[in-house]
Protein backbone atom coordinates (compact mmCIF):
# COMPACT_ATOMS: atom_id res chain seq x y z
CA UNK A 1 0.00 0.00 0.00
CA UNK A 2 3.01 2.30 0.40
CA UNK A 3 3.56 2.42 -3.37
CA UNK A 4 0.61 4.69 -4.26
CA UNK A 5 1.13 6.75 -1.09
CA UNK A 6 4.82 7.42 -1.79
CA UNK A 7 4.07 8.17 -5.44
CA UNK A 8 1.26 10.54 -4.50
CA UNK A 9 3.55 12.42 -2.11
CA UNK A 10 6.26 12.76 -4.76
CA UNK A 11 3.69 13.94 -7.29
CA UNK A 12 2.60 16.93 -5.16
CA UNK A 13 6.14 17.84 -4.09
CA UNK A 14 8.58 17.28 -6.93
CA UNK A 15 8.23 15.15 -10.02
CA UNK A 16 11.30 12.93 -10.64
CA UNK A 17 13.06 12.62 -13.99
CA UNK A 18 11.58 10.53 -16.77
CA UNK A 19 14.65 8.27 -16.81
CA UNK A 20 14.26 7.48 -13.09
CA UNK A 21 10.57 6.60 -13.48
CA UNK A 22 11.19 4.43 -16.54
CA UNK A 23 14.08 2.54 -14.92
CA UNK A 24 11.95 1.91 -11.83
CA UNK A 25 9.10 0.63 -13.99
CA UNK A 26 11.43 -1.66 -15.93
CA UNK A 27 12.80 -3.20 -12.73
CA UNK A 28 9.22 -3.85 -11.60
CA UNK A 29 8.50 -5.43 -15.00
CA UNK A 30 11.42 -7.81 -14.56
CA UNK A 31 10.26 -8.80 -11.09
CA UNK A 32 6.67 -9.38 -12.26
CA UNK A 33 7.75 -11.49 -15.25
CA UNK A 34 10.18 -13.43 -13.08
CA UNK A 35 7.63 -14.23 -10.40
CA UNK A 36 5.04 -15.20 -13.03
CA UNK A 37 7.23 -17.61 -15.00
CA UNK A 38 9.50 -18.89 -12.24
CA UNK A 39 7.09 -19.15 -9.31
CA UNK A 40 3.38 -18.83 -10.12
CA UNK A 41 3.08 -20.93 -13.28
CA UNK A 42 5.14 -23.86 -11.91
CA UNK A 43 3.18 -23.69 -8.64
CA UNK A 44 -0.15 -23.78 -10.50
CA UNK A 45 0.93 -26.82 -12.51
CA UNK A 46 2.25 -28.54 -9.38
CA UNK A 47 -1.01 -28.07 -7.46
CA UNK A 48 -3.28 -29.19 -10.31
CA UNK A 49 -2.41 -29.62 -14.00
CA UNK A 50 -1.13 -27.90 -17.13
CA UNK A 51 -4.69 -27.50 -18.43
CA UNK A 52 -5.88 -25.71 -15.30
CA UNK A 53 -2.83 -23.45 -15.37
CA UNK A 54 -3.40 -22.54 -19.03
CA UNK A 55 -7.06 -21.85 -18.33
CA UNK A 56 -6.07 -19.53 -15.50
CA UNK A 57 -3.48 -17.73 -17.64
CA UNK A 58 -6.00 -17.08 -20.40
CA UNK A 59 -8.70 -15.99 -17.96
CA UNK A 60 -6.42 -13.61 -16.08
CA UNK A 61 -5.19 -11.97 -19.25
CA UNK A 62 -8.74 -11.66 -20.66
CA UNK A 63 -9.98 -10.04 -17.44
CA UNK A 64 -7.19 -7.45 -17.61
CA UNK A 65 -7.92 -6.90 -21.32
CA UNK A 66 -11.54 -6.16 -20.46
CA UNK A 67 -10.53 -3.76 -17.70
CA UNK A 68 -8.02 -2.18 -20.08
CA UNK A 69 -10.78 -1.28 -22.53
CA UNK A 70 -12.75 0.83 -20.04
CA UNK A 71 -10.08 2.66 -18.03
CA UNK A 72 -7.27 5.04 -19.05
CA UNK A 73 -3.66 4.08 -19.57
CA UNK A 74 -0.77 5.56 -17.61
CA UNK A 75 1.99 7.28 -19.52
CA UNK A 76 4.79 8.40 -17.20
CA UNK A 77 6.24 10.78 -19.77
CA UNK A 78 2.93 12.65 -19.96
CA UNK A 79 1.13 11.68 -16.74
CA UNK A 80 -2.02 11.60 -18.82
CA UNK A 81 -4.34 9.12 -20.47
CA UNK A 82 -4.05 8.22 -24.14
CA UNK A 83 -6.84 10.52 -25.30
CA UNK A 84 -8.47 13.65 -23.99
CA UNK A 85 -7.20 17.20 -23.52
CA UNK A 86 -9.18 18.20 -20.42
CA UNK A 87 -6.57 17.83 -17.67
CA UNK A 88 -9.08 17.95 -14.81
CA UNK A 89 -11.22 15.24 -16.34
CA UNK A 90 -8.11 13.26 -17.21
CA UNK A 91 -6.85 13.39 -13.62
CA UNK A 92 -10.19 12.08 -12.33
CA UNK A 93 -10.20 9.28 -14.93
CA UNK A 94 -6.65 8.34 -13.99
CA UNK A 95 -7.50 8.08 -10.30
CA UNK A 96 -10.59 5.98 -11.10
CA UNK A 97 -8.56 3.79 -13.42
CA UNK A 98 -5.80 3.12 -10.90
CA UNK A 99 -8.46 2.50 -8.24
CA UNK A 100 -9.89 -0.32 -10.37
CA UNK A 101 -6.47 -1.64 -11.35
CA UNK A 102 -5.30 -2.01 -7.76
CA UNK A 103 -8.06 -4.39 -6.63
CA UNK A 104 -6.82 -7.43 -8.61
CA UNK A 105 -3.27 -6.49 -7.65
CA UNK A 106 -4.24 -6.83 -3.98
CA UNK A 107 -5.69 -10.26 -4.74
CA UNK A 108 -2.44 -11.22 -6.45
CA UNK A 109 -0.45 -10.37 -3.32
CA UNK A 110 -2.64 -12.72 -1.28
CA UNK A 111 -1.42 -15.65 -3.35
CA UNK A 112 1.21 -16.11 -0.65
CA UNK A 113 -1.57 -17.39 1.61
CA UNK A 114 -1.63 -20.65 -0.36
CA UNK A 115 1.94 -20.78 -1.69
CA UNK A 116 4.78 -19.17 0.23
CA UNK A 117 5.13 -15.95 2.18
CA UNK A 118 8.23 -15.27 0.06
CA UNK A 119 6.16 -15.31 -3.14
CA UNK A 120 3.64 -12.92 -1.62
CA UNK A 121 6.48 -10.59 -0.58
CA UNK A 122 8.02 -10.53 -4.07
CA UNK A 123 4.67 -9.81 -5.72
CA UNK A 124 3.95 -7.04 -3.19
CA UNK A 125 7.38 -5.50 -3.80
CA UNK A 126 6.97 -5.50 -7.59
CA UNK A 127 3.48 -3.99 -7.36
CA UNK A 128 4.68 -1.35 -4.88
CA UNK A 129 7.56 -0.34 -7.16
CA UNK A 130 5.38 0.09 -10.23
CA UNK A 131 2.65 1.82 -8.20
CA UNK A 132 5.00 4.69 -7.27
CA UNK A 133 5.05 6.16 -10.84
CA UNK A 134 1.31 5.57 -11.03
CA UNK A 135 0.87 7.53 -7.79
CA UNK A 136 2.90 10.37 -9.27
CA UNK A 137 0.78 10.36 -12.40
CA UNK A 138 -2.47 10.56 -10.44
CA UNK A 139 -1.54 13.18 -7.85
CA UNK A 140 0.43 15.57 -10.10
CA UNK A 141 -2.37 16.36 -12.63
CA UNK A 142 -4.97 16.59 -9.86
CA UNK A 143 -2.78 19.02 -7.91
CA UNK A 144 -2.16 21.04 -11.08
CA UNK A 145 -5.89 21.51 -11.65
CA UNK A 146 -7.03 22.03 -8.03
CA UNK A 147 -4.04 23.78 -6.49
CA UNK A 148 -4.74 21.92 -3.24
CA UNK A 149 -1.67 19.86 -2.28
CA UNK A 150 -3.22 18.04 0.70
CA UNK A 151 -6.44 17.14 -1.11
CA UNK A 152 -4.52 15.90 -4.14
CA UNK A 153 -2.29 13.74 -1.95
CA UNK A 154 -5.22 12.22 -0.04
CA UNK A 155 -7.37 11.55 -3.10
CA UNK A 156 -4.48 9.97 -4.99
CA UNK A 157 -3.37 7.95 -1.94
CA UNK A 158 -6.88 6.50 -1.66
CA UNK A 159 -6.02 4.27 -4.63
CA UNK A 160 -4.12 2.12 -2.10
CA UNK A 161 -7.41 1.09 -0.44
CA UNK A 162 -8.44 -1.44 -3.15
CA UNK A 163 -5.10 -3.21 -2.67
CA UNK A 164 -5.99 -3.93 0.95
CA UNK A 165 -9.58 -4.89 0.10
CA UNK A 166 -8.46 -7.26 -2.66
CA UNK A 167 -5.84 -8.80 -0.39
CA UNK A 168 -8.21 -9.40 2.52
CA UNK A 169 -10.96 -10.78 0.27
CA UNK A 170 -8.63 -13.21 -1.48
CA UNK A 171 -7.09 -14.43 1.79
CA UNK A 172 -10.58 -15.12 3.13
CA UNK A 173 -11.70 -16.97 -0.01
CA UNK A 174 -8.60 -19.14 -0.19
CA UNK A 175 -9.74 -20.93 2.99
CA UNK A 176 -12.91 -22.23 1.33
CA UNK A 177 -11.89 -23.34 -2.15
CA UNK A 178 -10.45 -26.57 -3.59
CA UNK A 179 -6.81 -27.03 -4.72
CA UNK A 180 -7.94 -27.04 -8.37
CA UNK A 181 -9.58 -23.64 -7.98
CA UNK A 182 -6.52 -22.36 -6.15
CA UNK A 183 -4.30 -23.54 -9.01
CA UNK A 184 -6.62 -21.79 -11.45
CA UNK A 185 -6.42 -18.55 -9.46
CA UNK A 186 -2.63 -18.76 -9.29
CA UNK A 187 -2.52 -19.21 -13.07
CA UNK A 188 -4.94 -16.29 -13.49
CA UNK A 189 -2.70 -14.18 -11.26
CA UNK A 190 0.24 -14.97 -13.52
CA UNK A 191 -1.82 -14.05 -16.59
CA UNK A 192 -2.89 -10.80 -14.95
CA UNK A 193 0.69 -9.85 -14.08
CA UNK A 194 2.07 -10.81 -17.50
CA UNK A 195 -0.62 -8.76 -19.22
CA UNK A 196 0.03 -5.68 -17.08
CA UNK A 197 3.77 -6.02 -17.60
CA UNK A 198 3.75 -6.49 -21.37
CA UNK A 199 0.85 -4.17 -22.23
CA UNK A 200 1.52 -1.33 -19.79
CA UNK A 201 4.75 -1.39 -17.82
CA UNK A 202 7.34 -2.33 -20.47
CA UNK A 203 6.05 0.07 -23.20
CA UNK A 204 5.91 2.91 -20.67
CA UNK A 205 9.31 2.11 -19.21
CA UNK A 206 10.91 2.46 -22.67
CA UNK A 207 9.35 5.86 -23.41
CA UNK A 208 11.90 8.57 -24.05
CA UNK A 209 14.92 6.60 -22.79
CA UNK A 210 17.79 4.65 -24.31
CA UNK A 211 18.29 0.89 -24.19
CA UNK A 212 19.75 0.90 -20.68
CA UNK A 213 16.30 0.08 -19.30
CA UNK A 214 16.74 -3.54 -20.43
CA UNK A 215 19.37 -3.97 -17.72
CA UNK A 216 16.88 -2.87 -15.09
CA UNK A 217 14.43 -5.47 -16.42
CA UNK A 218 17.14 -8.14 -16.24
CA UNK A 219 18.06 -7.04 -12.73
CA UNK A 220 14.42 -7.52 -11.70
CA UNK A 221 14.44 -11.09 -13.04
CA UNK A 222 17.80 -11.80 -11.36
CA UNK A 223 16.37 -10.41 -8.13
CA UNK A 224 13.57 -12.99 -8.22
CA UNK A 225 16.03 -15.80 -8.99
CA UNK A 226 18.27 -14.83 -6.07
CA UNK A 227 15.33 -14.62 -3.68
CA UNK A 228 14.34 -18.11 -4.83
CA UNK A 229 17.63 -19.40 -3.41
CA UNK A 230 16.78 -18.14 0.07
Amino acid sequence: MLGPIIGSLIGVLKRPTLAYMCNMLCFAAGVMLGISFLELIPESIHISSVGVCVGGLVTGSLVMYGVDRIIPHIHPELCAQEQGCNLQRTSVYLILGIFLHNFPEGMAIAIGAVTEVKVSFIIALAIAIHNIPEGICTSAPFYHTTGNRLKSFLVSSSTAVPILIGYLLARHLFGYITPTVIAFIIGATAGLMIYITVDEIIPNSCAGTDHQTIFFLLSGIIFVILLGLI
